[in-house]
């Protein structure tokens, strides 16, 4: 009876194995590495990549003079303490200023040069576009696909987001090839499934907060591919995981993927099903 028992227990543990070890999740580092590193700086990309993390999200915006800038905020007072605003200063001017940890302002073929020989996995470019007029949004959206997809490296998956839904259209109709994210404060739920028809896009980036195991399930029976944010902490990507997410935005992607190599062995920090 007592070997009879082993060999069930033992089973059930190669089981609980093997289903652990099918479970994966991209792990997006936000912004670089938000608050782990200088943010969206060439400085934080490249420590966060020679740290194991393959997969980002970062934000463009453009310039006075028609340049693609990597920048979050409208204004560099944050980031570099100067109210300098980005799209009324030209590349030379933003150029003069560094971040508070004394790193430059990054453009976009600063970034794309970096990527274009690593091995990247997956690139979310956020759309900061909110403000722009309808001829100022052609402009970008053609700029900002010809910037990224010219040196896009093989293999790789470049995905155009944004919450603005005119920039995604716009993208769409310039460039019907581009792969689009529709990204939302809300969490994943039947109004945001119904946004994603509208626009016809099949990827989200919806809040962690408020998102059900169900209406996960519910996404993924509908084909859609869901990246969950805030991740402000690793419960936070441990929540995401939990969940079903396709893909963790997280601001400490360097402490998540020694957390998953460490204490989440059947979890794989990237996912297949993205692609």
């Amino acid at each position: 009876m007592r070997n009879i028992l082993l060999s069930l227990c033992f089973a059930l543990i190669c089981l609980s194995a093997t289903a652990q070890k099918q479970l994966s999740i991209e792990v997006l580092g936000h912004r670089g590495a938000r608050h782990e590193l200088d943010e969206n700086t060439l400085s934080a990309f490249q420590t966060a990549y020679k740290n194991g993390v393959h997969s980002f999200e970062t934000d463009i915006r453009i310039t006075a003079d028609g340049d693609l800038v990597i920048m979050h905020d409208a204004s560099l007072k944050r980031t570099c303490g100067v109210d300098v605003i980005v799209e009324e200063s030209t590349r030379a001017e933003l150029k003069k200023y560094k971040s508070l940890k004394g790193n430059e302002v990054l453009f976009i073929d600063e970034l794309t040069a970096f990527f274009a020989s690593r091995d990247i996995r997956y690139i979310e470019w956020e759309m900061k576009s909110k403000t722009y007029t309808a001829e100022q949004l052609k402009v970008y959206c053609d700029k900002l696909y010809k910037a990224v997809m010219s040196s896009k490296p093989a293999g790789a998956t470049y995905i155009f987001s944004s919450f603005d839904t005119r920039a995604l259209t716009t993208m769409k109709a310039l460039h019907p090839d581009a792969e689009c994210m529709y990204i939302t404060s809300s969490p994943v739920e039947q109004s945001v499934f119904d946004k994603a028809a509208e626009l016809g896009v099949k990827r989200l980036g919806c809040n962690l907060n408020g998102t059900s195991r169900k209406a996960m399930k519910e996404a993924h029976k509908r084909g859609l591919i869901v990246n969950l944010w805030p991740g402000g902490s690793l419960e936070d990507f441990q929540l995401a995981v939990s969940l079903g997410s396709d893909i963790a935005c997280t601001d400490y992607p360097q402490a998540v993927i020694s957390f998953v190599k460490k204490k989440m062995k059947w979890v794989k920090p990237y996912n297949d099903a993205i692609k």
